[in-house]
């Protein structure tokens, strides 16, 4: 006849099945993402794994990139002081005639032994002081 035996016996698989446990795990990785938006693929991969659901990570990042998710990425606040100067070093918290006010001492190199310090009140962002020292690292007796 010229077809082989098992082309007769062959049976499909339905993949029904298959399609709702794919929908099941979409819908998870939906509401993971939902509750954690800072959850990337290994951590949704995780979670899933916490919850009996048994997934490769490859499939999980492939999902996420078929519905459009993409975990946010968590930025660490920065605070600079003198936003012009990038080679100011401050230090906080300076005693001022007798009362302790919040400050912020910056030293600006102006030449290789002069240095600008500069004394701002946290609270109102005025400049309270103005000194030019020889040596970064040493505060002087304000009054």
């Amino acid at each position: 006849m010229g077809i082989k035996r098992s082309t007769l016996y062959y049976q499909p698989k339905k993949n029904i099945n298959k399609k709702q446990k794919e929908l099941r795990i979409r819908k998870k990785i939906e509401d993971i993402s939902r509750e954690y938006p800072y959850y990337g693929y290994r951590r949704i991969t995780a979670s899933l794994r916490r919850d009996r659901v048994i997934v490769n990570h490859k499939k999980v990042l492939k999902m996420m990139k078929e519905l459009g998710i993409q975990g946010r990425i968590k930025r660490k606040y920065k605070s600079y002081p003198m936003q012009d100067e990038p080679e100011s070093k401050s230090h906080a918290a300076s005693i001022l005639s007798n009362n302790l006010s919040l400050s912020n001492c910056t030293f600006l190199a102006i030449s290789l032994s002069v240095y600008l310090l500069a004394i701002l009140s946290n609270l109102s962002r005025v400049i309270l002081s103005l000194r030019y020292i020889r040596t970064p690292g040493i505060l002087l007796n304000f009054s």
